[in-house]
């Protein structure tokens, strides 16, 4: 499409480029072509999923181990068969959960979906961009990313980044016209300056563009298998946890050898299959201790932790980042928007004096006028819905012109000049009664710079907006200037102004952020401030919210650059309100909180704050007024743009991480027990002693299937607890099994398995089958009762200990299958190789399970007043 005219596209596409293409046609399109989306890989069966459940070395010994088992003696075929009903039932229950999970990260891609400006039956409005079709007619500015490949109608200053497209790093500037002579020829996508191409962004400028291509037919959709990521992010702890359950899979695997050979030299002679005896133990023991699941149950509880969070406006595109939530010690917060309520309304107008809303004259609604002028926001009514579209602060002097203002409806705009963070303006050329007239807005310093005025007045309009700025009012000045011809769009338009007046403005902070604030420093969370607003009204805010207390200093920009990196080093903690900033100041301010050894979380919304976001520890970016590019850079999107989100979800991710360290000290300390009680068992025999083997391989898989597995998802459904943020946070080089959890772990496991030995050794005294029908139910009893220790570290009498329906549902299910697996005929003794128990031998069962609640309970006590004192 870059060779035709832009009439000629019009055509070739069937569209309209005034009005775009109607909801009906644009609606049969989408039906007809599909969605605007790259295709994703290919996704697993569930018969694949199925099968690759059982790739695991250990399970395959096992099944290996059943089929010899049932060839050297058919009579044992029950045992067989349930080894391998267990393995097909924990191999399902892997396939739920890994859907459950998937699906969760499935719908926060959903709630993450892109925007685009397009317009449809004659009005802008904003729709998802997997909804544009071949003919639609967008609006992009800086800091969007283009959705999809078009052809550009008109552009003012635009440039693009197509580095991830072409490679090459230096902007592109464009042009709307035809590209002049290539006849027929075909030319790189680099020279293709008339097009936009999708996943490309908007650096500078503006455009109006037709969609030429959507989803695969797009030049980035055509390398679309280079571009498809690996959905499966494994975080740094579950590379962890990964490398954990590897070293433990080694020490479980040493001992299951030790066990065997114990095993055979202890049985040898007893029985004829004495050998796949032994084998079968050790290898039933293997599975039983190795946590194999232990990886799967953390990514479950990441998966649905974060889908918890964006049920609370925090959108985690990638899941380390819940990880480091918990260590956050350090917030750098924008104000406009996150900690204020994004809501502009005019409050003052200076012309010549200030003034209030009440008696505006007609010099003052033109001045209104010429601001509203100046401005590339709309307002617009879609089905009864008013919908703001573009920067609130413009937004606020449009709806203040439509109450008070002129009708600017037919004055045409001819040419403009864009904001840019560098000149802080912004300027458009309107064509009035048949001449020109040029109207700059942007920061009142700025625009008297560039005004005809002596110092005395330029003084004095200073002192207006000191004034104004002290009453936390943002304020905007403007300057006219007259032409006889239509001027040329370039800088010298904002040079020589006459200066008309100043408008103030307030967005007021939110209600809930001051109270947001203190949560967070009493969670040793400290909050900065860092605005392009005026160090004023930053710093009038900032008291409000009580960001700026006593011994705390605001700084500008001006100041900040002046200082070396060892002095701003040495001073950082004394300054809470940053203003004026630019890109590089935000880079510099984390970079420095970093080499603290602080945790920084940035948020930011526009394509500037890009690189702060990539550099912080947590980047945040705006759900609302976020640009594509922020959002890209983001590890967190804030859907509300609410800082109260911030701390909520800090919370929330020091809950998540809570839940894993539960998880996985309740599966290691349950496999810890398991291995113990056969491997005390085999060890005294060499003393003896032969007790016979506690623990079958079925009993061994049943309790990994039932009281392993489902008390672990209940631990990691926990909520985050209420006094989580009166906890200071968690160092950054904080290692996973600090503060004694290893210890812990492994004092856990041999509790457990010393009092499954003592209903052993008890039971013993009447039959072999009675001793390991009590060990077997005391070991799964231990475990359960164990899942509520772990619940929380404070004693279960000081805490709503019933409050987690999925911990109480694995208990009671739980236990329910233990009883029915033991007083079941025929299930308890021709397929478990159990008898139903009397009910003395029941209650010392219990007895002994609830030994571990006790222990616990000291345990918690003892260390409460050890941390006290």
């Amino acid at each position: 499409m870059y060779k035709f005219k832009i009439n000629e596209v019009e055509k070739k596409l069937n569209t309209n480029l005034d009005k775009g293409l109607t909801s009906n046609e644009a609606q049969n399109r989408l039906d007809k072509n599909g969605k605007n989306e790259l295709t994703e890989k290919k996704k697993q069966s569930m018969l694949i999923k199925f099968f690759l459940e059982f790739k695991d070395v250990l399970i395959i010994i096992l099944m290996v181990a059943a089929v010899v088992s049932l060839i050297i003696d058919p009579r044992e075929w029950v045992e067989s068969l349930i080894i391998f009903i267990v393995i097909i039932i924990n191999a399902i229950l892997g396939i739920i959960q890994e859907n459950k999970a998937e699906k969760s990260l499935e719908a926060l891609k959903k709630m993450s979906s892109p925007m685009c400006k397009v317009l449809r039956d004659g009005k802008v409005i904003p729709i998802e961009t997997i909804h544009l079709v071949v003919g639609d007619i967008i609006m992009v500015e800086a800091g969007d990313f283009i959705p999809a490949d078009a052809r550009i109608i008109e552009c003012s200053h635009l440039r693009v980044d197509e580095s991830a497209l072409t490679g090459e790093s230096v902007t592109v500037e464009k042009i709307s016209d035809v590209i002049d002579g290539i006849e027929d020829k075909e030319i790189a996508l680099g020279n293709r300056k008339n097009m936009l191409f999708s996943s490309t962004f908007v650096t500078n400028g503006k455009a109006k563009a037709v969609v030429t291509e959507v989803g695969m037919k797009t030049e980035i959709g055509k390398i679309a298998g280079m571009l498809i990521g690996d959905d499966n992010q494994t975080t740094p702890l579950q590379q962890k946890l990964s490398q954990v359950g590897k070293v433990i899979g080694v020490m479980s695997i040493i001992i299951c050898i030790v066990v065997f050979f114990l095993e055979m030299l202890t049985t040898k002679g007893t029985s004829d299959t004495y050998l796949l005896d032994a084998f079968k133990t050790a290898i039933a023991l293997a599975v039983a201790a190795i946590p194999e699941g232990l990886a799967t149950v953390v990514t479950i509880i990441l998966a649905i932790g974060v889908g918890n969070m964006a049920k609370k406006n925090a959108i985690v595109k990638k899941l380390p980042a819940v990880e480091t939530l918990g260590s956050t010690s350090i917030i750098c917060c924008d104000k406009t928007g996150t900690l204020t309520q994004n809501k502009m309304t005019v409050q003052e107008l200076y012309h010549h004096t200030n003034k209030k809303l009440k008696n505006l004259t007609e010099d003052d609604k033109e001045l209104i006028t010429y601001f509203a002028l100046c401005c590339d926001a709309q307002i617009t009514n879609v089905d009864g819905v008013e919908k703001r579209i573009g920067d609130p602060t413009e937004t606020a002097l449009i709806e203040f012109n439509n109450l008070y203002g002129r009708p600017i409806d037919k004055i045409e705009r001819v040419a403009d000049l864009p904001f840019d963070s560098i000149r802080k303006m912004m300027t458009v050329v309107v064509k009035v009664n048949n001449h020109y007239l040029s109207i700059t807005k942007g920061a009142p310093d700025i625009i008297l710079h560039h005004a005809l005025l002596s110092d005395k007045e330029k003084q004095e309009i200073l002192n207006a907006n000191t004034n104004m700025a002290s009453r936390a009012l943002r304020v905007l000045g403007l300057g006219i200037k007259a032409h006889a011809n239509k001027p040329e769009c370039n800088e010298n338009l904002e040079e020589n102004l006459t200066f008309l007046g100043l408008v103030g403005m307030i967005d007021p902070a939110r209600p809930e952020v001051k109270e947001a604030i203190e949560v967070a420093s009493k969670a040793g969370i400290r909050t900065i401030m860092i605005t392009g607003d005026h160090i004023t009204t930053a710093s009038a805010i900032a008291k409000e919210l009580n960001i700026l207390k006593d011994g705390y200093r605001a700084i500008s920009s001006e100041e900040l650059q002046k200082m070396s990196d060892e002095e701003l080093g040495n001073q950082i903690e004394d300054y809470a309100v940053y203003a004026r900033v630019s890109p590089e100041d935000k880079v510099r301010i984390v970079e420095m909180w970093q080499k603290k050894g602080k945790v920084v979380s940035m948020t930011g919304d526009g394509v500037n704050d890009s690189p702060a976001l990539k550099k912080a520890d947590i980047g945040c970016a705006m759900g609302i007024t976020g640009t594509d590019v922020s959002k890209e850079a983001a590890d967190m999107i804030l859907a509300d743009d609410n800082f109260t989100t911030i701390v909520e979800a800090v919370k929330e991710g020091r809950g998540i991480y809570n839940n894993v360290k539960k998880c996985v000290k309740y599966l290691l300390s349950s496999n810890i027990g398991e291995v113990l009680t056969i491997f005390l068992a085999s060890f005294i025999a060499l003393f003896g002693l032969n007790l016979g083997v506690p623990l079958s391989p079925i009993h061994l898989l049943w309790i990994n299937l039932i009281t392993d597995s489902l008390p672990a998802f209940g631990l990691g459904m926990e909520k985050a607890s209420n006094d989580e943020m009166d906890k200071m946070p968690r160092p950054k080089t904080e290692g996973f099994f600090a503060n004694k959890l290893g210890y812990e772990i492994a004092l856990e496991g041999i509790l457990i398995g010393v009092l499954t030995l003592v209903a052993y050794l008890i039971g013993s005294k009447q039959d072999h089958i009675v001793g390991q029908t009590m060990a077997f139910f005391t070991l799964s009893s231990l475990q359960l009762f164990h899942s509520y220790n772990i619940k929380s570290e404070k004693s279960i009498f000081k805490q709503n200990i019933f409050n987690n329906k999925s911990l109480n549902f694995a208990f009671v299910i739980g236990f329910i299958l233990q009883l029915v697996v033991i007083y079941t005929p025929g299930l308890n003794t021709n397929v478990f190789g159990l008898v139903a128990l009397q009910l003395k031998d029941l209650l010392i069962c219990l007895g002994l399970s609830f030994m571990i609640v006790i222990v616990m309970e000291i345990a918690k006590a003892f260390g409460y007043k050890k941390h006290n004192n």
